[in-house]
């Protein structure tokens, strides 16, 4: 299942101009957390990039313990079709995307051991196409 808004205040947004503001700065990570992917670079993820990390780390921990997804895809892309002449106004949503700044947590994962939590947060980042590092808290 594709994460995506339920209602947005209008059918279709402009498209995103640029990377989102690099910042030096991590964000604070609660004390109770044990496992946090966390990323060393700006960029998008679209819903399905999201999904697919998701489903990849709940593989791996068989479903045991508690994931927090801290990110949430909330710009919509349009395109119109390849064979489209001109004209004829905006495309239709194609997908759903988040801009990620840098030194953002995207999971957390908790309630798990190390020689279970720290391949599966592996796999599921190698569904990203940014780079990331995983923390041990």
């Amino acid at each position: 299942m594709l994460i995506q808004p339920k209602k947005t205040k209008y059918r279709k947004y402009f498209k995103p101009r640029g990377l989102p503001n690099t910042s030096t700065k991590t964000h604070k990570l609660k004390e109770i957390t044990c496992f946090a992917v966390t990323t060393l670079e700006s960029g998008y993820l679209n819903g399905r990039q999201i999904e697919a990390a998701r489903q990849s780390i709940r593989r791996k921990v068989k479903r045991e313990g508690k994931l927090e997804i801290l990110i949430f895809p909330d710009i919509a892309i349009s395109r119109k079709a390849s064979a489209a002449r001109m004209g004829k106004g905006k495309g239709k949503v194609n997908h759903w995307i988040t801009s990620i700044s840098a030194g953002q947590t995207l999971f957390l994962l908790y309630g798990i051991g190390v020689e279970q939590g720290i391949p599966a947060l592996h796999s599921g980042a190698n569904k990203l196409p940014l780079k990331v590092k995983i923390y041990q808290l």
